[in-house]
Formats: structure tokens, C-alpha cells, sequence
């Protein structure tokens, strides 16, 4: 019997500049199969079409229907595979190690779908990095590739989405599936009033303000988990859209804080797989803030929120 993982193995380090050239180049890749999905599948409210989902090998599409058949993309985050099935029983694998490039890895990826009849026309610039505007087909610098690293953060994801998961099981209103935007390279969940929110500004890179108002066409709280970058360490979110004046006073535990900046509150991973149990001070973080943001918007929350089960 496999002896049981221990609480830092779980929640294991995740230093940002251990990584930082890896990151980047797995979240291009992300991007590439991302867009495939968003490109073929139809729309769903908030873009709830486009994500990966976490499973307990890496990181999954979910079907993807294009004519003719139904496509799945999984990044094997145990074999560092990039895995694709159609519903033929066609499979192409792309070794994530053995990438030379972000312009080899778009190269390799268009052939493997060409190769199983999938055929889709993708736009190859970046979205959501504002530092990088080269398409895909043009980020030809060697790029390295941390399997262990990669392998660390697959493993907090899937702690991660199993801790918002039970959050989310306390809430009876319309929210989001646990998933991972390949955008802005984040684990989220998303709770809704049901009232719309004024028309969201736009604002972020590569992104149309239409795309950010379907995003945020209704008030809405989230969170998640984003792995750092661009001079942040790895942390947990949370914040509210439209957000009320006192937000940013809420009273949310130690060592939570709230990033004027980024205008949401930020708990640093690495306070929480330091403590005795890094479960409990996340479900404290996800309740306090998602509670300020019910109450000053006044959200209805009798007929939103579930009482814990016993």
C-alpha cells in the first residue's frame, strides 16, 4: 500500500524564480490547446468553455467537438506529456521535454491535429501578458523545461481545486465549475448574486472589452490560485465585481492582505503549506472575503448560501 503523502509534500514549495522560464513557456503552451478549445467550442456564459479542468494527472480539456468527431487534450503532468484522444480512438503525444521551443511546440501541436483530422484556424498572438507580444509561430528562444517544478504546481492545483471545491459546494446560487484560465494562467471559482454588473471597462492585454464584459456581464465574487510571476510569489485571490467602497477594509485573516494594485486580496501560498493545516486558513481566507463582498453588496444570501452539512 503507498504510504500517504505528507502535508509538504501536498502543499509543496513553490518559489517563483525557480521556474520563471518554464512558467512562461507552459503558459504559451496553454494558450496554444486553449485557443483550440475556445475556437471550436460553443460559448457558454463568462466563457466557461474555455478552461482546462485538474485531474490527477495534470490538466484536461474535456471534450472538445469539431467536425466529424470529439478531441481531449491532456497535459500529463506525471509523464510531462502532451496527450491528444479523438473519439476515433486516434492519439498524437507531443513530449513536453523535448521541446525546443514556444514556435516548435505550436509547429508540433498544429501537425499532431492536422495528423487526426482536426482542422482550426487559431489566432497566435498571446492574450493577458502584457510584456509579450510575439506571436507563437515567432517565440523561437530555446526554453527550458522543470519537470519537477511543473510537477509541484500540478500537485498544489489539485489541492487547490479539491479546497475550492468544498467551497463551492456551500453555495446554492449560480457558480462556476472549479477551472483553470489559460489567459491569465489561474485556478478559479466564481459565485453569483444573479443581478448584472455595470459594463466591465476591458482593460486587460490582447483582450477586446467586449470579451471582459461577457466575462463580467453579472456581480460576481471569485477565487483562486495563481502560481506568481512579473515580481509576485505564488497566492491565493479573492475579489468581487463591481467592488463596493469597503471592500478593501474586510476583515480577513493573518496573513491575508489587500493588494491596492491588483485591487483584491492576496493570501501568499507559501503562509498557507507553512501552516499545521493549510485547508483550514484557505477555507478562513475564501469565507471571509466572499462574505464581505455578500454583505456589503448585499447580495441575497438566504437564498445563496447552504448551511454546512453535518
Amino acid at each position: 500500500m503507498p504510504t500517504p503523502l505528507t502535508i509538504a509534500e501536498r502543499w509543496p514549495a513553490l518559489p517563483a524564480s525557480d521556474w520563471e522560464p518554464t512558467r512562461r513557456a507552459l503558459h504559451m503552451y496553454l494558450q496554444i490547446v486553449g485557443k483550440t478549445r475556445l475556437t471550436l467550442s460553443p460559448l457558454v456564459n463568462h466563457w466557461w468553455q474555455v478552461p482546462f479542468y485538474v485531474t490527477p494527472r495534470g490538466l484536461t480539456t474535456s471534450a472538445i467537438p469539431y467536425a466529424g468527431g470529439s478531441l481531449e487534450a491532456l497535459f500529463d503532468f506525471h509523464d510531462h506529456e502532451l496527450r491528444l484522444f479523438t473519439c476515433n480512438g486516434d492519439t498524437r503525444t507531443l513530449r513536453l521535454p523535448d521541446i525546443k521551443s514556444v514556435a516548435d511546440f505550436y509547429q508540433q501541436y498544429q501537425t499532431a491535429l492536422s495528423d487526426l483530422g482536426v482542422h482550426v484556424h487559431l489566432w497566435i498572438m498571446p492574450v493577458e501578458v502584457a510584456e509579450l507580444n510575439t506571436p507563437f509561430d515567432k517565440q523561437t528562444e530555446p526554453v527550458p523545461y522543470d519537470a519537477d517544478a511543473v510537477h509541484r504546481c500540478w500537485r498544489i492545483l489539485l489541492e487547490s481545486a479539491r479546497v475550492l471545491s468544498e467551497f463551492r459546494s456551500r453555495f446554492i446560487g449560480k457558480s462556476s465549475p472549479v477551472h483553470f484560465f489559460w489567459g491569465s494562467f489561474d485556478l478559479a471559482v466564481s459565485r453569483f448574486s444573479g443581478r448584472t454588473a455595470p459594463a466591465h471597462p476591458g482593460g486587460a492585454h490582447n483582450l477586446a472589452p467586449w470579451v471582459m464584459r461577457e466575462a463580467y456581464s453579472h456581480e460576481v465574487s471569485s477565487a483562486g490560485w495563481w502560481p506568481g510571476g512579473g515580481g509576485y510569489e505564488a497566492s491565493y485571490y479573492s475579489y468581487v465585481y463591481p467592488q463596493p467602497s469597503e471592500f478593501a477594509q474586510a476583515k480577513v485573516p493573518a496573513p491575508a492582505y489587500y493588494d491596492k494594485d491588483l485591487g483584491e486580496f492576496i493570501l501568499p501560498y507559501e503562509a498557507v503549506r507553512t501552516v499545521p493545516d493549510p485547508e483550514k486558513l484557505l477555507l478562513e481566507f475564501l469565507e471571509s472575503t466572499y462574505t464581505a463582498a455578500a454583505a456589503l453588496a448585499k447580495w441575497d444570501r438566504v437564498a445563496l448560501e447552504r448551511a454546512a452539512v453535518k
